[in-house]
């Protein structure tokens, strides 16, 4: 049985290259907001290194075969960061890159929040802030109990740790020693309404799931140099703790105007601040 993931140019794809393809997503993400007229442009874009680390290092996956049984799981919690995973999906070879023009359109595959009834691919429907951690450790509880090795991710916002289902899946978890789970920080320290620290902060994080029983380690979420040996040390973890990955990350990353600005949690960019985007990303690509 294969350990690796089967992405196409995966095995040779180098970190300058991967920098490459996380500039070319945050350009499609932006395309992809503006033309709908609606999405969640803060969390998409502080999340892209995030997806490419599983999906072009870590996660074992075939896109000729997307449903097989040996294949690791990954759940994006946070669900309305979905236009970053679509993204990533096309890139991957799941889903034709025209889709992405269709983001929340009317019959769209590419729901507002993932939804599997229109996109197969997904593991599961999320969106319902709170909910991925147990969804989670289903899938990992599964593979313990069919005897398959494969390995369950999921991507979580700061803003939804504040909720309790997060810290009663923590301690289940824990408990049942699921070092095949593996939790995924996306800590861009804002929520819907503002900064977490004038909300419900939930620092500090990384020593509360180490206070759950959990295997924590604190990296940049943009430093790929940083998120993939985070992520291959979690996937192959033997010491019966699941991992929480803390990752810093910046909301709106690589769009100035965006960055640290909780005015783009929820907010699509109009056609001008969608060509300054583009402008602002593609400059920066030179410089890669």
């Amino acid at each position: 049985m294969s350990t690796l993931a089967v992405t196409p140019g995966q095995k040779t794809e180098s970190i300058a290259e991967l920098k490459r393809r996380a500039n070319r997503l945050r350009i499609e993400i932006i395309k992809m907001i503006g033309a709908a007229g609606s999405g969640h442009p803060g969390g998409s874009l502080s999340e892209v290194e995030l997806l490419l680390g599983p999906y072009f290092r870590v996660l074992r996956h075939n896109p000729k075969d997307p449903q097989w049984a040996n294949r690791d799981r990954f759940i994006l919690s946070k669900g309305h960061g979905c236009p970053a995973l679509y993204a990533v999906l096309a890139d991957a070879g799941y889903i034709d890159h025209a889709v992405l023009a269709t983001l929340r359109k009317l019959g769209s595959p590419l729901q507002g929040h993932p939804d599997k009834r229109f996109l197969p691919v997904l593991e599961a429907n999320t969106g319902s802030l709170g909910q991925g951690i147990s969804v989670g450790i289903g899938m990992a509880l599964a593979a313990r109990l069919d005897k398959k090795d494969y390995h369950t991710f999921v991507m979580v916002g700061d803003g939804e740790i504040q909720e309790g289902q997060n810290w009663e899946a923590a301690m289940f978890a824990s408990y049942h020693k699921l070092q095949n789970l593996t939790v995924i920080v996306d800590y861009n320290h804002q929520q819907l309404d503002g900064f977490l620290k004038d909300i419900l902060d939930p620092a500090p994080l990384a020593e509360k799931f180490e206070a759950f029983g959990w295997r924590t380690v604190e990296i940049d979420g943009h430093n790929l140099d940083q998120v993939i040996p985070a992520l291959e040390t979690a996937r192959q973890e033997t010491g019966g703790k699941p991992t929480c990955i803390v990752a810093n990350t910046i909301k709106g990353k690589g769009v100035s105007f965006m960055e640290n600005n909780p005015e783009w949690h929820g907010v699509a960019p109009k056609p001008d601040q969608v060509a300054a985007a583009i402008a602002e990303l593609e400059a920066a690509a030179k410089t890669l």
